[in-house]
């Protein structure tokens, strides 16, 4: 069975950016010392995107790949190797806020390289549930506008399609 796996998590610069579509007095004229409570706050779950499996680079003593390894391994459950990644490329993200270069990798996984659920530590405010999306349905979810998800999740669906799925085995 193929599969495509990215994660759904909590994001709070997401949520933000809908209470300011929903509410936008909140940010007009505000005191900076002191953030207003909302009468009718939105759910939580405007704030939940789908996204590939990432993280921060904060670690000088590690290489991009060693990160990559950890964030696989605490956020999808999953024990890659270095030698498991393969480099797709970096590219530049949130361009017009942080201007953050991102590196993407591919790995294979298989049931027996799982060690747990994943998830990422909520002790650290992360709420990450895996994802697996059916090879067949990934391009539909990749477009599909009604799943809010990363540009990162549509261009790795696609370099997915375009490199590795013509190569696999047909049914």
């Amino acid at each position: 069975c193929f599969l495509c796996v990215c994660v759904l998590g909590f994001f709070k610069a997401v949520y933000m950016c809908e209470v300011e579509r929903h509410h936008p007095q909140v940010f007009q004229n505000q005191d900076k010392e002191k953030f207003p409570c909302l009468d009718d706050p939105l759910p939580a779950a405007v704030g939940v995107t789908y996204e590939l499996c990432a993280g921060i680079v904060d670690k000088p003593d590690l290489s991009l790949e060693e990160i990559a390894c950890e964030e696989v391994l605490e956020e999808c459950g999953y024990r890659v190797s270095v030698t498991d990644l393969r480099r797709i490329t970096s590219y530049r993200s949130g361009v017009g806020v942080t201007g953050s270069r991102q590196t993407m990798f591919y790995a294979e996984v298989t049931d027996q390289m799982r060690t747990s659920g994943g998830g990422g530590h909520p002790e650290e405010g992360e709420l990450i549930e895996v994802v697996e999306i059916p090879l067949e349905e990934s391009m539909k979810f990749a477009y599909d506008e009604t799943f809010p998800k990363t540009m990162g999740v549509i261009f790795g669906f696609t370099w997915f399609q375009n490199n590795i799925a013509p190569k696999l085995p047909k049914k």
